[in-house]
């Protein structure tokens, strides 16, 4: 924790300093103003461990009032620093191509337009991203297999993922993830992690809770609603995410398989962010139950993190992951693909089995998406002809 912590401020404090001198470089503020400026980015660099501090003392509804601006300013930031960081780098190519002439920078690249027009660019972006994390969009796949006769019909899987219900996502959010969720009218309902976020035992939200699994809950599939853990259900304490994640009506799979219908199996695995402690005693590694599982069964493997285990490709016929949230706020997709190969949408793997990787149901942090707009995702799986 000490770790993410130091990292996390020297990031986040590192694109406040960039953007203060920027800003400062562009208009050139009187004394005052430039002191007024950076008292506030120092403030707004602290607010996301204000806000959780406040949140785990109990003082929730003063946390949400601050998690509104603070996530959002947060989003914003990053836009606006990505978009100087492209202005930045096309004036330094072309002082690099004009410095022998010995001829001054254009007009148009100069300190102060850049920096308008990349606030321009960063709040016009924010402003619509706003409303792309609430433009929930139903994604679908069809899924065809040998292993369904032909008088099995269609078999439809929903999946959700990383809803983050917390501060920020609540009944609204909810209501309306789950208004797809019945539109669809799943056989199966799946959520792949990160259904909750922030703590759950907390004082005056025993109501709040209850509202949510409720609705969680009436959400009815025929066949069997299932959920895995992902690692903000162990950020949040995983015996109260898991009691929760019950009570909304999910078989939790902890690195076990599920027989499922006539049909299918479902085999699903802790994230990595459990630790010794929370550890299911004499769990088995991921490729021993996919490999225990019935091979005539459509296998289905629940795994949070969009990574696929060479050992195990090829003993599932689907995996579905969540997690990356596909960078959520471009261009930080970029960065996310430097870590999982496959950050949104659908893949075929090296031995030929399917993986598709949910873009997520909620947002994380800043309630902004940028490029990566909020998905539930329909998966009809299907008697090859």
């Amino acid at each position: 924790m000490s770790l993410f912590l130091i990292t996390f401020l020297t990031i986040y404090g590192g694109m406040h300093a960039y953007a203060f001198y920027r800003l400062k470089h562009a208009f050139q503020p009187a004394p005052g103003t430039a002191r007024g400026i950076a008292a506030i980015m120092l403030l707004m660099t602290f607010m996301p461990l204000v806000i959780r501090m406040t949140e785990w003392s109990g003082f929730e509804d003063l946390a949400i009032i601050l998690a509104w601006p603070g996530y959002i300013w947060m989003g914003a930031l990053f836009l606006f620093a990505s978009a100087l960081t492209c202005t930045d780098l096309i004036r330094f190519v072309t002082w690099l191509i004009i410095r022998r002439s010995g001829s001054g920078m254009p007009e148009c690249l100069g300190a102060r337009l850049t920096c308008e027009v990349a606030l321009i660019l960063s709040l016009s972006a924010t402003t619509y991203s706003i409303f792309e994390a609430r433009d929930i969009r139903t994604e679908h796949l069809t899924v065809t297999s040998r292993k369904l006769p032909a008088t099995a019909g269609r078999i439809r899987v929903v999946q959700i993922s990383d809803v983050h219900l917390g501060l920020l996502v609540r009944e609204d959010r909810l209501k309306r993830i789950l208004a797809k969720v019945t539109e669809a009218r799943p056989d199966i309902l799946v959520s792949t992690g990160d259904l909750v976020d922030g703590r759950l035992n907390r004082q005056g939200t025993l109501d709040i809770q209850g509202r949510l699994a409720r609705m969680l809950a009436a959400a009815k599939a025929p066949l069997g609603s299932f959920a895995v853990t992902g690692n903000h259900e162990f950020y949040a304490g995983i015996n109260q995410a898991l009691a929760f994640t019950a009570a909304s009506g999910f078989k939790i799979l902890r690195n076990e398989t599920q027989s499922v219908g006539a049909y299918l199996s479902i085999t699903g695995v802790d994230d990595p962010a459990v630790n010794g402690r929370d550890a299911k005693e004499n769990f088995a590694p991921e490729t021993t139950l996919l490999r225990s599982a019935d091979a005539g069964r459509f296998r289905i493997l629940l795994k949070h993190r969009p990574l696929v285990s060479p050992s195990s490709d090829g003993l599932f016929d689907l995996q579905l992951s969540g997690h990356a949230h596909d960078g959520q706020i471009f261009p930080f997709t970029l960065l996310v693909l430097l870590k999982y190969h496959l950050a949104g949408g659908t893949a075929t793997t090296t031995a030929g089995s399917l993986f598709h990787v949910s873009r997520g149901s909620g947002t994380w942090g800043p309630p902004l998406r940028f490029l990566a707009p909020p998905e539930v995702t329909v998966i009809d799986i299907v008697p090859a002809k």
